[in-house]
């Protein structure tokens, strides 16, 4: 499932912090006005510290840079609760 919000340049870091924290985040990528991709970050569960350094200093250049852009956001897709519990349907008669 995909989502893309349009920001500008200077609320990028607060709006990509406020995805990461609404969870199930898989992918984000960072795109100018015209459509091109500036960046993309790759998340997973547990990689939100010390390994995203370098990727928020890449964001932060490019939010200094750029006037306005989109965020595409890649969720994980939530798992159908008719797969965990499986309904029977044959029919039993008493009689």
């Amino acid at each position: 499932m995909t989502e893309e919000h349009r920001v500008p340049g200077e609320n990028l870091v607060r709006k990509i912090k406020e995805i990461i924290r609404e969870g199930n985040v898989r992918r984000i990528s960072i795109r100018n006005e015209d459509g091109k991709e500036l960046i993309e970050v790759p998340l997973s569960i547990g990689v939100v510290g010390t390994l995203m350094l370098p990727a928020w200093a890449a964001i932060g250049a490019i939010a200094a840079l750029v006037t306005n852009c989109s965020i595409v956001v890649e969720r994980e897709e939530p798992e159908e609760e008719t797969d965990r519990y499986p309904v029977s349907t044959d029919s039993e008669d008493g009689g």
